[in-house]
């Protein structure tokens, strides 16, 4: 497959922002924050819209400097503490694809997705890459910095600039009201915070992401397999079901020299007191973890509650704390803070959901997207979860090392659950 990059430039908001607005304080979750990026590539189907590129591509630009007026930061530059917002812009790239969409969607191969995704970001807060296909179809790939976004901000701004994008020239309709809450640094107030305290993931070499997909009705026997006198979500069932498979393909042996810690992000916006409105903009979430210190058996069926407990604890009194400034590495120490736990080995796994995020609302006037996938990261250990387009599946996106994932693939019991990786399969 052969993309090629056409055009190269820097989209600027359509209206200068004020010098008032100009500095964009972190929050203190945005300071404790990792610096990668969150990679998204959403598909879209335009048989139906007899478009050319350069109106599509024009209308795409015109409605995106129209919502950067209300995201600024988006446009601005990284500093330590904070983002100029000096209107440099976002990154916007176009390119054509070589091979129909079809090709693409029956078939999914991580790496070839990056290809889909602008490269060459570090120097941008936010970049878009438009990608053409032979058969007139689109692929639109964005990144933003995880510095001073979460996934709930970036989706929901994806969101708004197809809205603002499907009025028509640009969105030039007021009609579509776009107002995000930028408080994040009033919501958590930023601290003097030491880099022993800033999240760093280093990025590592041989790691392999891959997709698998579980239809609902796979999905709602795992929930019954988990049960066990709790109604597990479909986010619980499947992170037990991922952990177990993963652990008993890699015989990891769990006990008293060796732990495990999973660790799950939550969106704090709906448990803050007082609730935060979806389009809360910046890091409003934090993550969980739940320990396993002993063999709790191949198939962790007692893990469901575990991940039940350990989400309850992100409540109110939780984020208050958060406000107040009290990392212990967002609670994580508060887990794991028992005798000779730094001297045990840990192993680390990272679940990350967009379940129930409004990734399948993003329709810039050619229809809603027939898919979206994720652009993988290079780290080890991490299971990122989105909905199926019906939204009853769940399509998760697996990040392991490459010898760890022969063995995980070729796990007969994790297999029996998953969904040939069609078009068609992602639809249920």
């Amino acid at each position: 497959m052969d993309v090629e990059v056409i055009s190269k430039e820097t989209i600027k908001p359509s209206s200068p922002t004020p010098n008032h607005l100009q500095i964009y304080k972190f929050s203190f979750t945005d300071q404790v924050s990792p610096s990668f990026y969150i990679p998204l590539i959403y598909f879209y189907n335009l048989n139906d819209h007899k478009l050319g590129n350069n109106i599509i591509s024009g209308d795409l630009k015109k409605s995106l400097s129209k919502v950067l007026t209300h995201y600024y930061p988006l446009a601005g530059c990284l500093n330590d503490d904070y983002v100029d917002c000096n209107d440099k812009g976002v990154l916007f790239l176009e390119a054509k694809v070589k091979c129909n969409l079809s090709q693409i969607i029956g078939e999914p191969n991580p790496r070839k997705l990056n290809k889909f995704l602008p490269d060459h970001v570090k120097n941008f807060i936010l970049a878009i890459q438009v990608n053409f296909f032979d058969c007139g179809n689109i692929a639109i790939g964005a990144c933003v910095s995880h510095k001073i976004a979460d996934a709930s901000t970036f989706i929901t701004f994806i969101k708004n600039w197809a809205a603002a994008a499907s009025v028509g020239g640009g969105g030039a309709d007021d009609s579509v009201k776009i107002c995000p809450e930028l408080l994040s640094a009033t919501l958590f107030p930023p601290r003097d915070v030491g880099e022993s305290c800033r999240v760093s993931l280093p990025a590592e070499k041989n790691i392999v992401c891959k997709s698998f997909v579980f239809r609902g009705s796979m999905i709602a026997a795992l929930k019954e397999k988990y049960a066990g006198g709790i109604h597990p979500t479909r986010v619980e069932a499947l992170s037990a079901f991922i952990w177990s498979r993963f652990a008993a393909s890699t015989e990891i042996k769990i006990g008293p020299e060796r732990v495990s810690m999973l660790v799950h992000a939550v969106n704090l916006r709906k448990r803050m007191d007082p609730p935060q409105p979806d389009d809360s903009f910046g890091n409003i979430s934090g993550p969980t973890a739940t320990i396993i210190s002993e063999d709790i058996g191949e198939e962790c069926y007692g893990l469901v509650k575990m991940f039940r407990d350990a989400i309850g604890k992100i409540n109110k009194d939780y984020a208050k704390k958060l406000q107040e400034g009290v990392f212990e590495h967002f609670g994580l120490l508060g887990s794991i803070n028992d005798d000779g736990f730094d001297r045990r080995e840990v192993v680390n796994f990272y679940y990350t959901s967009l379940c129930r995020f409004p990734l399948y609302e993003a329709d810039f006037g050619w229809g809603k997207p027939i898919w979206v996938a994720w652009g993988g990261w290079p780290y080890r250990n991490i299971a990122v979860l989105m909905d199926t387009k019906c939204g009853n599946g769940i399509e998760a996106w697996i990040h392991l090392k490459e010898e760890d994932m022969v063995k995980f693939e070729a796990d007969k019991e994790f297999l029996s659950y998953v969904s040939p990786t069609s078009c068609a399969q992602r639809m249920y």
